[in-house]
């Protein structure tokens, strides 16, 4: 497959969490990854989509996939997203999650 080099990149945010514990057979399940590119969201914002794996635990494993919620400046011109949700279901349950994506590029920072 050939690279557009000619699209402009733009940003990822890293993301890890926990699930909330299932009532059913308490557990919960962890998970980590990396969110898509930008997708324009109002006039002024951005949100990013989400879908990734669970860790595998008790025998199963969920998928996580959601939109991020607008970016929230948190200084510098940085900035995190909100996420919220519930996980697909398998073995006849889901997980609820609550979570903040990391700050976009931590290592460049303007003052």
């Amino acid at each position: 497959m050939e690279q557009d080099t000619n699209r402009n990149q733009t940003h990822v945010h890293e993301i890890d969490g926990s699930t909330f514990i299932a009532e059913q057979e308490p557990h919960n399940h962890r998970f980590s990854g990396v969110t898509s590119e930008v997708i324009p969201y109002g006039d002024d914002s951005h949100v990013h989509e989400i879908l990734i794996t669970t860790d595998f635990c008790t025998d199963h494993s969920h998928e996580v996939g959601i939109r991020t919620g607008p970016a929230i400046i948190v200084g510098s011109h940085k900035h995190i997203h909100f996420v919220y949700g519930k996980t697909t279901v398998e073995d006849k349950h889901y997980h609820k999650y609550v979570f903040v994506t990391q700050i976009q590029d931590p290592l460049v920072w303007d003052d």
